[in-house]
């Protein structure tokens, strides 16, 4: 499970790779188109906020208290993020499937997977009456587990989780737990370990997939209530973009590759923790604001990145590779107190002209054999 979850939190980190990748694989000498504007996600926008104030859906119960005083009155919330961990030193990552799904971005990226995945897409949708393209709304990744929210009532899905559950239990006020047999019986009938996380429902909105049983519950507690009094990793006010979150230092560090263990080694030093967003209503825009205590070395930090930027977009223009100095254009690091925020983005009609090829080979595979 931590495999498949590391594999999930390495795409907050790919998502730098993938602006220097499509950066790199410019032509060079041809003439640089004008520079399109591009807007980065700095705040949250007018549908954010509505979307933001409609999942305000979930009223958790008043812990009793023997206080003097009546306890104030609960107000609703999002369930979702009311089950991000708590406290400092913790990583969530939220990405908005369905909106994503319904970017142009997006729509390119489906088209290029359903070329070859419409068959197995369209099995999982028979065996359990979920179509991921529809049903599911938000996924979170956790160092913990992952979190799926949607909608996850069919009877398909309870049936299914049933019969590869050697336990299932009601937990809490709407939670409901499968937990794995160790091993399942093949057709000819040996007997093979299995290797399946335990699963939480609730209210047939969440799935929770953890580590441990121990792991499950206490996402399910958080939602209904009964967790820590600490605030999630994550504020109504930070739930802007296609996909944002935070990622620790010690997650971060992880997740650059080895020929960058000395601005991991540095971010160590001085950052907290990084906050991302990503914008792909439009083009793909991102912005990661790293914050940390020591103000001064933080700065000195922004100002490194910022050089090393610079000197890239330089290099790029020496050597005539118009296209790459176009992008690096949009790639900088604004100073914000204590903090600093690095900006990057690529143009949708990069992407476009990047994702030819998934287009091409799609032809290829209709197009009829010559008649003989």
């Amino acid at each position: 499970m931590r495999a498949g979850r590391g594999r999930w939190l390495v795409v907050a980190g790919v998502l730098f790779g993938l602006a220097a990748w499509l950066m790199m694989s410019g032509q060079g000498q041809e003439e640089a188109p004008p520079r399109p504007r591009v807007e980065f996600p700095r705040h949250l926008r007018g549908p954010e906020v509505q979307r933001m104030e409609r999942r305000r859906t979930y009223t958790a119960p008043v812990v009793a208290t023997v206080a003097p005083t009546a306890p104030e009155p609960a107000r609703p919330r999002d369930p979702v993020l009311a089950a991000l961990p708590r406290g400092k030193g913790k990583s969530a990552v939220v990405i908005e499937a369905n909106a994503l799904r319904h970017s142009p971005l997006g729509e390119m990226v489906l088209e290029c997977l359903m070329r070859r995945g419409s068959a197995q897409l369209e099995k999982f949708k028979q065996d359990t009456g979920v179509d991921p393209l529809q049903d599911l709304d938000r996924m979170v990744i956790t160092d913990d587990g992952i979190i799926l929210s949607g909608n996850f009532g069919d009877p398909r899905l309870k049936k299914l989780l049933t019969g590869e559950s050697q336990a299932n239990y009601d937990y809490g006020k709407g939670g409901r737990l499968f937990e794995p047999s160790g091993e399942r019986t093949l057709a000819d009938g040996t007997k093979r370990r299995r290797e399946a996380p335990p699963i939480g429902m609730w209210n047939d909105q969440l799935l929770v997939l953890g580590d441990t049983t121990s792991d499950v519950k206490d996402v399910l507690d958080r939602v209904e209530g009964r967790g820590p009094e600490e605030s999630p990793v994550l504020s109504e006010g930070q739930t802007y973009g296609e996909m944002y979150g935070v990622l620790s230092v010690a997650q971060l560090q992880q997740l650059l590759p080895p020929d960058q263990q000395e601005l991991a080694r540095r971010l160590a030093e001085v950052a907290e923790n990084v906050e991302l967003h990503v914008d792909a209503s439009a083009d793909f825009a991102m912005t990661a604001r790293v914050q940390g205590m020591n103000t001064n070395k933080l700065t000195d930090l922004g100002k490194s990145v910022g050089g090393a930027l610079s000197l890239a977009r330089m290099q790029a223009q020496a050597e005539g590779d118009t296209k790459l100095a176009q992008l690096l254009d949009f790639a900088k690091v604004r100073p914000d107190g204590d903090s600093f925020h690095l900006e990057m983005a690529v143009p949708l009609e990069v992407i476009k002209n990047q994702l030819t090829f998934c287009r091409e080979q799609q032809d290829k595979d209709v197009t009829p054999p010559p008649a003989r």
